[in-house]
Parts: structure tokens; sequence; C-alpha cells
């Protein structure tokens, strides 16, 4: 599938934004730089290889401090250029949510 043949709508960052991609289990990290985004999903330019890392979901942190993040998980690879999926939370996993 071509990087233009996307589902949502996605905006482009002209110099793109610096971002991490993190380990669920925070047992590695690699810089990475975000070139567009949309509300399901985003395209980076990875710094270092990730051969070997698992992929099938991790973090994407978003903020210099990791406050801010997204669960992702790989859906294409080509060159240093990866595309994402951003995961959804699982209902009723989240804050504030008592059974009933």
């Amino acid at each position: 599938m071509a990087w233009e043949n996307r589902k949502n709508p996605r905006v482009s960052f002209e110099r793109g934004v610096t971002v991490q991609m993190m380990a669920i289990d925070g047992t590695w990290r690699r810089n990475c730089v975000m070139q567009d985004a949309s509300d399901s999903g985003a395209r980076l330019m990875v710094q270092g290889s990730i051969e070997g890392l698992e992929l099938e979901e991790f973090f994407l942190l978003l903020s210099s401090n990791g406050l801010v993040y997204r669960r992702c998980r790989l859906v294409r690879l080509q060159g240093e250029e990866i595309g994402i999926e951003f995961l959804k939370p699982v209902a009723g996993k989240a804050k504030g949510r008592g059974a009933r």
C-alpha cells in the first residue's frame, strides 16, 4: 500500500517532529522523526536499526519527559520509514470507570 493511500487525512510536518519509540517493557528506545500524523497513525523516520525489536506493540513518546505518549504497532516498513497505527485503549480499562 502506498503512503498516499491512507484512510484518514494527515497533517504533514515540514521539518518533522522529534519523538521516540520505546518498548512496552522499557528495554529499548529509538529516536525518530514524525513526518506526518492522523487520528489513526503516523509515518516515522527511524534513526538506528529496528532489526530485532518487538514492534507488535510499543509506545511512541511525544514529549521529552515521556508524559505524552500513544500505544502503537507497526503496519508498514519501507527502508528507514515506518508506518504505525495508534492502538485504542481496551474497553473497560479506562481510569475512573468502575463495574456497574
